[in-house]
């Protein structure tokens, strides 16, 4: 069976040292190893026996970092020793086939987006003209999206309500990750990237993982997910029947779905037994494992 993996990393598979949530004495807390570097100094990591699991992961199935980064951005992760033979970025703007950008398919989403009701640059003055002292840079990535960086602490309340519901109204939306605040148009996902691959590689079967508002589409997508303890999705309280939840938060939480990825390529029926439409209904947590 052709398997397909499609994970998004920051806060899923690899971990600032803001985001690990290490607890505990020293001497019991789990090797680390770095994967990505950023002015010369040690930012995203994955602990050591996460990244065993995904030299066995890539080894049993086409493994495909799923992520927001640009592809610049993305370029800074070394995750595996030989690099992904595909990767999904700027949330499914981009596919990269052994590192190179598919033109192809960037032609294609920025034709999709072009429709929209709302262009880059009105989203983007938009967050100029609503942004205040709390907005530390705004960006645009790809050309086809804005984000901004913000103290978090000093977002006034309702400020990003606000800015979802003007998104909302010219077919864009929001997503708060970490102290990122994005703001992308709703053609833009990473499913629709993900099924492109899935068609190339002939996957019979998607696994996908992810945390955050933007991976909603990817993990129902997929035959089978899994999202982290942690996150948007998370703080939300949101579920679906074929996505799990880990029991671990923070970087023991990667270790977790790299664990649970892994699982269900070497089983002969990756797939979880769907429980009867009777008890779905009336027991909607219980399609979720804890």
């Amino acid at each position: 069976m052709t398997l397909l993996v499609c994970s998004d990393l920051d806060r899923t598979l690899i971990y600032s040292a803001a985001a690990m949530r290490l607890a505990g004495p020293d001497a019991a807390l789990p090797r680390l190893l770095c994967v990505e570097l950023y002015q010369a100094a040690p930012l995203s990591f994955v602990t050591e026996t996460a990244a065993r699991g995904l030299e066995l992961l890539a080894s049993t199935a086409t493994l495909v970092p799923t992520t927001t980064r640009t592809p610049e951005q993305y370029a800074r992760v070394h995750l595996l020793e030989k690099p992904p033979e595909y990767a999904i970025c700027a949330n499914g703007g981009h596919i990269l086939v052994d590192g190179v950008d598919d033109p192809e398919w960037s032609a294609q989403v920025r034709a999709r987006v072009a429709e929209g009701r709302a262009g880059l640059d009105e989203v983007h003055d938009h967050l100029v003209r609503v942004g205040g002292d709390f907005v530390l840079r705004l960006r645009t990535a790809a050309d086809l999206f804005a984000y901004a960086v913000v103290d978090r602490a000093a977002l006034p309340a309702g400020w990003i309500a606000d800015l979802t519901g003007w998104c909302a109204e010219r077919g864009w939306r929001t997503s708060l990750q970490g102290r990122k605040v994005y703001c992308l148009p709703e053609t833009l996902t990473k499913a629709d990237a993900a099924a492109e691959v899935a068609r190339r590689t002939g996957a019979e079967l998607t696994l996908a993982a992810g945390d955050s508002l933007l991976d909603i589409e990817l993990l129902e997508f997929a035959d089978a997910a899994i999202r982290p303890a942690h996150g948007e999705l998370h703080d939300t309280g949101w579920s679906s029947p074929r996505t799990t939840v880990t029991a671990a938060t923070g970087i023991a939480a990667g270790e977790e779905i790299v664990d649970w990825l892994l699982d269900r390529t070497t089983e002969t029926d990756p797939l979880p037994e769907p429980l009867p439409d009777t008890l779905a209904e009336t027991f909607p947590d219980a399609l979720t494992e804890a």
